[in-house]
């Protein structure tokens, strides 16, 4: 231990000597000026944190471009009418949680921003699902000029120099080509540094979205675009045939150590999840985005058939009980969605644990594959409503 300072020993006080202070700093305390505290907001940290996350942005639709008769891309700058003068800054491959007003029910939905971190604005790629209450409201309802409401950036699924490679194997399905966009973008205009190798499994080669400007942005040296089709159509010269197998990753893989980040549909999760333990990859240089909500139970190996078709679900959203009719085949939070709760809700996948709701009574069935909740969360007995399905009445306290 090193010596105390002849300061520090001054200005240590015993009891008597501290209670002749008090009525000095009393005195000082009477002194000071009369002015209103300034509000919290005013002070430089918390306005710095408020540009960095916001509890809400409001955009404006300014442009959008029909890619196909079903994906649609929309471009959302700042409604500067309704207070929001620019928009949080993001990392290439963040998500943003879209809200929209249908029939008076609070939707919100997540999608992933295609465009540059540099670009001062969100786009995002929508392509219409069958039965997706959100993704047909967009593609047929919204116009430009309309107004919306998004949530701050958000995600993991992010090239961070500290922990990935300086190459990445990119792996896409379908419309999940759009973080790997914003990732082309960012190379292109030097927000990101790092060598991009991109498989984009397709079905037919219509099924390429927004292929010239893939095509074109392949001419930078650092990003290198391979199609793979798996479908029966005549594979074009250039493009690989099958699917995205370790073997395939393999034959494009640089030696010596690689990310790998993958975005498409649920199917493909399952796939590569295989495929990638082949190659004994480590674990930290492995991305994959978030897989939305789980369409289908049935589809998952340790699913457990509920006894009716449909269950009563009781709740509580700050004190304010509503009771909620749940089909056991779907999500309980695309039934409290459609009974009019607007439920805290971002990821949709059962990860980032916004929407983490209390169980009061009632039994569930959560797929291990989106079980993303602490263990003490599943001790005592809480819930991600956007991934869990009901096996009887129930009763939950949402946050």
């Amino acid at each position: 231990m090193g010596k105390i300072s002849s300061k520090v020993k001054k200005l240590k006080l015993n009891a008597a000597q501290f209670l002749k202070i008090i009525p000095e700093r009393v005195k000082k305390i009477s002194a000071s000026g009369t002015e209103d505290v300034k509000p919290l907001g005013a002070y430089k940290p918390n306005s710095f944190a408020s540009i960095l996350h916001p509890s809400v942005q409001y955009v404006k639709v300014s442009e959008i471009e029909t890619v196909t008769d079903n994906i649609k891309l929309f471009k959302l700058i700042p409604d500067k009418d309704r207070g929001t003068s620019r928009l949080a800054p993001f990392a290439a491959g963040n998500v943003i949680s879209l809200e929209v007003s249908i029939d008076g029910n609070v939707y919100k939905r997540p999608y992933s921003i295609s465009s540059s971190p540099l670009e001062g604005y969100y786009e995002i790629i929508v392509k219409r699902v069958p039965d997706g209450t959100v993704s047909e409201y967009l593609l047929d309802s919204v116009n430009e000029g309309d107004a919306l409401a998004v949530s701050e950036p958000f995600g993991e699924f992010t090239y961070n120099p500290l922990r990935d490679a300086e190459n990445v194997i990119g792996i896409a399905g379908g419309v999940g080509i759009t973080p790997f966009r914003s990732f082309i973008k960012a190379i292109s205009d030097s927000a990101e540094n790092f060598n991009l190798t991109l498989l984009y499994g397709i079905n037919e080669p219509s099924d390429i979205v927004l292929k010239d400007e893939l095509d074109k942005a392949a001419r930078n040296p650092k990003i290198r675009i391979v199609y793979v089709q798996s479908g029966d159509a005549n594979v074009p010269d250039g493009f690989e045939k099958g699917f995205i197998t370790a073997e395939l990753i393999k034959k494009y893989a640089p030696e010596g150590d690689y990310s790998v980040f993958v975005c498409g549909p649920d199917a493909m999760y399952k796939f590569m999840e295989k495929e990638l333990e082949k190659l004994g990859i480590r674990r930290k240089f492995i991305r994959f985005d978030y897989r939305g909500q789980v369409s289908e139970p049935e589809s998952e190996p340790d699913y457990i058939d509920a006894n009716a078709a449909s269950f009563s679900i009781r709740v509580n959203y700050h004190g304010k009980i509503t009771n909620v009719i749940c089909q056991k085949d779907e999500p309980i939070l695309k039934a409290i969605e459609r009974s009019g709760v607007s439920v805290p809700s971002r990821c949709l996948s059962g990860i980032c644990g916004f929407c983490h709701s209390k169980v009061v009574s009632g039994d569930y069935y959560m797929p291990k594959s989106r079980d993303g909740r602490r263990e003490a969360d599943a001790i005592y007995g809480y819930i991600h409503p956007c991934c869990t399905f009901p096996r009887s009445d129930m009763e939950i306290v949402l946050p």
